[in-house]
């Protein structure tokens, strides 16, 4: 192939030239199209499974659709049929790939002992057990019956719960029942704060 066969060959694949010189003088079909374009497609075309969820930022609730490939989670998108958010998402909404992807995201339980300096991994069944006995130590050594009138008050003032914004509405109503259930009075949710 000749050069001026080449150059004209390459002036003619310039976006500009095909649509002076094509079918397309406005621009708004083939002329403006991209050779290299043609091969893309959409990261959700290629999942294995599509997982609805919640977004974990606040309390909105915004509905999310979870694309994973292998078992790894490979975008997260607004759910189109969440009637909260309808396939929206704040930007904060949109980092969740990030929050979920991260290299630095602890994936096992942490715990530093009293007076330690030192992390330690454990396993979720042993801190579970730790945190369930210390709820109950707490409340037995703490527990008021009555008060010094005789009233009865039937409370613990050793154990107290501070919601987050994250938590829907089931999700703090749960939590507000066991935490009266087990004595406790200040049960409060940071988004009121």
């Amino acid at each position: 192939m000749s050069l001026s066969r080449r150059a004209a060959d390459l002036v003619r694949s310039w976006p500009l030239v095909r649509q002076l010189t094509g079918p397309d003088p406005l621009g708004r079909g083939a002329a403006v199209e991209s050779n290299a374009s043609d091969e893309w497609h959409a990261r959700t075309a290629d999942a294995d499974t599509v997982t609805r969820s919640v977004c974990p930022f606040c309390a909105v609730g915004c509905g999310q659709r979870i694309y994973s490939k292998d078992g790894r989670v490979t975008q997260i998108e607004g759910d189109p049929d969440s009637p909260i958010s309808r396939g929206r998402l704040c930007p904060r909404g949109s980092s969740s790939l990030s929050l979920v992807t991260a290299p630095s995201r602890l994936t096992r339980v942490r715990y530093r002992r009293p007076g330690g300096t030192d992390w330690e991994d454990l396993d979720l069944d042993t801190a579970m057990d730790m945190i369930a006995d210390r709820v109950v130590d707490t409340r037995a050594r703490t527990w008021e019956d009555t008060d010094d009138e005789g009233r009865i008050l039937r409370r613990t003032l050793g154990l107290a719960h501070l919601g987050g914004a994250t938590l829907d509405n089931e999700e703090n109503y749960l939590l507000k029942k066991l935490y009266t259930a087990i004595g406790a009075v200040q049960v409060e949710n940071q988004a009121r704060i």
